[in-house]
């Protein structure tokens, strides 16, 4: 732990990011350690602020480049010019050797290979921070592909991770990096980490993702053994394809470019809107294009480990949200996103249509084909953040994969319109939804749960009766016993009035006399107020 530390020290002091924050804000521990460090007279060129984080994170290790990568897509926290350069991040790890590979095959399935496959490869396909992959082949002749987490990953990643969580709990004390709530995204972070060590939870997620697109000429996705399959180790069909940032042999083939990036899209929003489940990694290499029928082209996925949903409602006010851009109608956008929660109830619908306007009219005035659907939707995100918008972490990882699918489909088709495509998918959908059909198809999905319910209706409702006549005999009660309370106190009180009047007659009587020759002597003016005075007395 102290080796790894200082080595993250020497290269935060290397790559100079102690810049990126006023060292006045840093505990004076690590502004002695930058002040004093040699390293400083290192010249560090015209290399940007974004371009040493970089590289800092690359000098780290396979850990520290997937969280600048998970980072790059935090752009609602990062300044853009940053957020730029970390998704320049390659996730590059030498292979562990293939007898190692062969011992943990063996021992997750406990068996040996000769068992298990027909051949093995101990040269790896691919190799990356969490796993590395060999090819296989089945003893009735399949050919497969084995993903096997990497040895002592865990103990390293725990490691990083707590020291993540130190450098986290330091940033969020200062002042400039507290609005990044660093300590909330090194959590996230930790949570789609660990997620990618459980295989099962892989194979889990690609069956599900097969299963929606079966029969699609749209997209096809693996098949997984599950015999074969263990936490650490995971057996899936080989695909064969065209790597999808490989446009010249896709040119060579004659893949219909434009139809394969409008595919692209029609993939993303019929997995957001009719499946619910998207895959939420969609980056090139993880994307193939099936050497079959290139003027017809068919997407192939792999890699399913980090998969997004939403709820119904938040499916519902995306579609609506969407659909009022397309309409340029920022009110009905402002309106919904205080009526989601995603803003607070007291933001003003008025104000911030105002502010979305601003962001959002320069950029819906270019040409259809020029206009980033991802880059409005950043802007929005960005936008409600000044209205203290709290960021969703499913619509989080939305804008990630809405972003990688059309950089994708404008490197393959340049003038991919993605509004053209992405309006009249939304506009069905929301009629479905709210038509006859979504109807008939909400209450089928409710058949069960109304069934189960039906033969206790009547029970039900003699209990909801008798508690209802309860309460009101309860509350005819209290209403009786108030009166009685109330007409006790005024009979008291007239009681205590008419006791005080007598008591003071009495005493009158008493000293009728005295009083008598003592009024004698008085002149009318001082009896009046005298006369006065008694009776007041008398009625309080």
């Amino acid at each position: 732990m102290i080796l790894r530390l200082s080595r993250i020290a020497w290269v935060i002091t290397r790559y100079r990011l102690d810049t990126l924050l006023p060292l006045t804000r840093l505990p004076w521990w690590l502004r002695g350690l930058f002040m004093v460090s040699p390293l400083r007279m290192v010249p560090l060129g015209d290399r940007s602020r974004g371009e040493r984080l970089r590289l800092a994170l690359e000098s780290l290790g396979p850990i520290f480049v997937k969280f600048g990568q998970m980072l790059s897509t935090r752009r609602d926290l990062l300044p853009k010019d940053i957020a730029d350069e970390l998704q320049r991040l390659q996730d590059r790890v030498p292979p562990f050797p293939g007898r190692q590979a062969m011992a943990l095959v063996e021992e997750a399935l406990a068996m040996s290979l000769e068992e298990a496959f027909a051949s093995f490869e101990p040269e790896p396909l691919a190799s990356a921070s969490v796993a590395q992959v060999h090819a296989a082949r089945l003893h009735g002749g399949e050919a497969v592909v084995i993903k096997i987490i990497r040895p002592g990953i865990e103990r390293v990643m725990r490691q990083d991770m707590a020291l993540m969580y130190r450098f986290a709990s330091v940033l969020a004390r200062i002042p400039e990096a507290r609005r990044l709530r660093p300590v909330e995204v090194v959590r996230d972070y930790e949570a789609t980490l660990f997620d990618e060590l459980d295989l099962t939870k892989e194979a889990a997620n690609t069956s599900q993702l097969k299963r929606n697109f079966k029969g699609s000429p749209l997209l096809y996705v693996p098949a997984i053994h599950w015999e074969l399959t263990h936490r650490r180790v995971m057996v899936q069909e080989r695909i064969y394809g065209v790597p999808v940032a490989d446009t010249a042999a896709l040119l060579a083939q004659g893949t219909d470019l434009k139809k394969l990036a409008e595919r692209g899209v029609e993939i993303f929003f019929t997995q957001v809107f009719r499946d619910n489940f998207f895959h939420a990694d969609m980056h090139p290499g993880n994307i193939f294009v099936s050497f079959e029928h290139p003027q017809d082209p068919q997407y192939i996925a792999i890699d399913c480990g980090i998969v997004g949903s939403l709820t119904r409602e938040d499916q519902d006010y995306l579609a609506r949200n969407l659909l009022a851009f397309f309409h340029q109608d920022y009110y009905e956008v402002a309106a919904l996103h205080i009526e989601s929660g995603w803003v607070g109830e007291q933001t003003r619908a008025n104000e911030f249509a105002a502010a979305i306007r601003t962001v959002c009219e320069p950029i819906l005035e270019k040409p259809l084909k020029d206009i980033s659907f991802g880059q409005v939707l950043l802007g929005l995100f960005q936008t409600a953040r000044r209205f203290n918008m709290e960021v969703q972490p499913q619509l989080v990882l939305l804008q990630k994969t809405l972003l990688n699918i059309e950089g994708l489909g404008r490197q393959l088709y340049p003038d991919l319109d993605l509004w053209s495509t992405a309006k009249p998918y939304l506009e069905r959908w929301m009629k479905e939804r709210a038509g006859a059909s979504g109807l008939w198809q909400s209450l089928k999905r409710q058949a069960p749960e109304l069934s189960r319910q039906l033969p206790e209706l009547p029970v039900l409702a003699y209990q909801v009766l008798s508690r209802a006549e309860g309460e009101h005999r309860q509350r005819r009660r209290q209403a009786e016993a108030m009166g009685v309370i109330s007409r006790q106190l005024t009979q008291r009180g007239k009681s205590q009035r008419r006791l005080r009047l007598g008591l003071l007659l009495l005493a009158v009587a008493l000293a009728w006399q005295p009083l008598g020759e003592w009024a004698a002597g008085q002149p009318w003016p001082t009896l009046a107020a005298v006369a006065l005075g008694v009776l007041l007395l008398a009625w309080q």
